[in-house]
């Protein structure tokens, strides 16, 4: 019994790690940047993948195998999570996901352990798990439930149109229409700058005026830099030079 148990256990841990992998690698797919997310999706798939197959074998992982596995990748990703949440703002996924394998890793071995513990160290992992609960709330909270990512949509929509790619769920407008945010209000009038210009550029005027009267109720063209203005011009030039003559002439304001 306790041997059905214990493998009904490892086979549930196996696959709460490949359904984290997979959300990481679907996930991905919503964000500026799908690089950082979509690999470390891949990785868990990976080695959960591995851990499968031996589970198979006569001596497979042990429950206890599994729990420093959670626990060791999911330091790893916490701290590149933390690293793109906090720090490069690129990327919300990876922290919370890296978070569910930390606790559940952390906890497990605390559990394990637990009736070998005096009464001090039981307390003190139980204020513990729910320092950790608490931090695991607000990684959910932070990332997944408000996580914008205003400067990494404008970023994309840069590295987007410097390729040459316009249109499209990947293009240059579609980043830039995510580029701002109530909360950030400083950004707002680069993404409404760069649709102005593109729109203009694909010859489509109507919604060019719309995007130019949200730039100057964000504060004008005067609230963007000047570089910000020259990358915008200098990338459409490069896909058309032709089509680029509907653009205004550099520091030419329009009439409102």
């Amino acid at each position: 019994m306790l041997t059905f148990e214990t493998n009904t256990l490892q086979w549930l841990l196996i696959g709460f790690e490949a359904a984290i992998g997979f959300l990481l690698v679907l996930g991905s797919k919503s964000q500026p940047f799908p690089q950082p997310s979509r690999r470390f999706g891949f990785l868990i798939l990976s080695l959960t993948f591995l851990i499968a197959v031996g589970q198979l074998a006569p001596k497979p992982v042990t429950v206890t195998g599994h729990l420093l596995f959670l626990t060791g990748i999911g330091s790893f990703g916490l701290l590149a999570g933390i690293h793109h949440l906090v720090r490069t703002r690129r990327e919300v996924l990876i922290a919370p996901f890296s978070g569910f394998f930390f606790c559940v890793g952390v906890g497990g071995l605390m559990i394990q352990t637990w009736d070998s513990l005096n009464q001090f160290e039981q307390w003190s992992g139980f204020l513990a798990l729910v320092v950790l609960g608490g931090g695991q709330t607000w990684l959910v909270f932070r990332g997944l439930l408000i996580g914008r990512l205003p400067l990494a949509w404008s970023q994309a929509g840069m590295v987007a149109l410097q390729r040459g790619n316009i249109s499209g769920l990947d293009g240059a407008i579609s980043c830039f229409e995510k580029g701002w945010d109530a909360d950030e209000e400083h950004l707002n009038p680069m993404a409404y700058l760069a649709l102005h210009r593109i729109h203009l550029f694909i010859g489509d005027e109507s919604v060019a005026n719309e995007w130019y009267e949200s730039l100057l109720d964000a504060g004008g063209e005067e609230a963007v830099a000047m570089e910000w203005v020259e990358a915008i011009h200098s990338a459409l030039e490069s896909i058309d030079k032709a089509a680029s003559l509907n653009l205004p002439p550099l520091g030419h304001k329009e009439q409102e």
